[in-house]
């Protein structure tokens, strides 16, 4: 039975089962469509499930709060489930760092040899990039992307797409060799950390017999391709005081871990791959080259929002003290000398 491989990414195979209905104990919210207002009047149409039929959204997931000048999702932080903004600049960083993976894994969606594919789940869509991608690529397939927060969620998704609200801490309530594909990507910031080895046996449950799981996850350790960077760096202060500000309830380093949590759960013939990730146009080679180019705007809007909560409200940093180490460190990923990379 093949139900495994990570890339950081992680995949797994299939031999498709009759089609069943999508049963469910605690009802995976999803919803149609958005409205344009944001803030606490936001309200969004009616939840609908392809079998269960429509269930109205938890007023909870709703809720935004603003801190210094960005919106989060209310839920997510007093339970400490998700720390990052989910306002419109989140939304288009989120875009960014898309075509940005889209180019490190050369275009290619799904890495597994998923040969006939009828049901797909995303975990953790994010802005829906990737799921609506594989929807419009595969119209005869099932998607279902599951989420913590339905304020990024696109207003236009192709019609075998269906966008669930949920929290992924909690056991999924998916009947079990359901899917041919769960596709998993960068969901780190919003786990528990005692969660993974749940999250993955969640996983395996859900799959078919022969079917895979694709995981990508990155280490926000800034590391040097010439061990130039030392701990005077603002990108080395950044990353250190970022992971000591969520390692309480996250787990920063799973990207590291995870061939050993699938072969720990049972997957088999599981393959990883780590890369670095360039920060900058550093590299030699033209199509890291490329990567680094596109991928520095990114990093200079992801120095400043995937830390501002966790630095500033967690750890207590001041608003001028955190102003300066993003901007100490965003001059060093424009020094090339320095060869910054991400680990994925």
């Amino acid at each position: 039975m093949r139900r495994d491989t990570a890339l950081p990414l992680d995949e797994l195979n299939p031999n498709p089962e009759p089609r069943g209905s999508i049963a469910v104990t605690r009802p995976h919210l999803d919803y149609s469509a958005r409205d344009s207002q944001r803030g606490n009047d936001t309200r969004f149409n009616a939840i609908w499930n392809p079998e269960s039929g429509t269930t109205e959204l938890d007023e909870s997931f709703l809720e935004l709060i603003t801190y210094q000048g960005r919106d989060f999702q209310n839920y997510s932080v007093e339970n400490a489930i998700y720390f990052g903004p989910v306002d419109d600049d989140e939304i288009e960083r989120l875009e960014l760092q898309h075509r940005i993976l889209s180019k490190i894994f050369d275009n290619r969606l799904i890495f597994p040899p998923v040969h006939s594919l009828r049901r797909v789940l995303d975990c953790g869509y994010g802005n829906g990039a990737w799921a609506v991608e594989v929807a419009e690529q595969h119209p005869s397939c099932e998607v279902i992307g599951v989420d913590i927060s339905p304020h990024m969620k696109p207003d236009d998704t192709p019609e075998n797409l269906w966008l669930q609200v949920d929290d992924l801490n909690r056991t999924f309530t998916f009947p079990p060799n359901h899917f041919d594909l769960v596709h998993s990507r960068l969901v780190a910031s919003g786990l528990h950390r005692q969660r993974w080895p749940g999250y993955i046996r969640d996983i395996k449950r859900t799959l078919r017999p022969g079917g895979w799981v694709q995981m990508a996850e990155m280490y926000f350790n800034v590391q040097s391709d010439n061990g130039t960077i030392t701990n005077d760096h603002a990108l080395r202060q950044w990353s250190s005081r970022y992971v000591r500000a969520i390692e309480d309830v996250k787990d920063p380093r799973v990207a590291m871990n995870l061939g050993n949590l699938l072969t720990s759960a049972g997957f088999v013939n599981v393959e990883t791959k780590l890369i670095n990730v360039p920060l900058a146009p550093w590299p030699n080679d033209a199509r890291l080259r490329e990567i680094g180019s596109m991928n520095s705007p990114n990093v200079y809007r992801l120095l400043g929002s995937l830390a501002l909560y966790p630095l500033m409200k967690r750890m207590h940093m001041s608003r001028e003290e955190f102003e300066v180490l993003v901007a100490q460190a965003r001059t060093e990923v424009d020094n090339l000398s320095l060869k910054a990379y991400f680990p994925l």
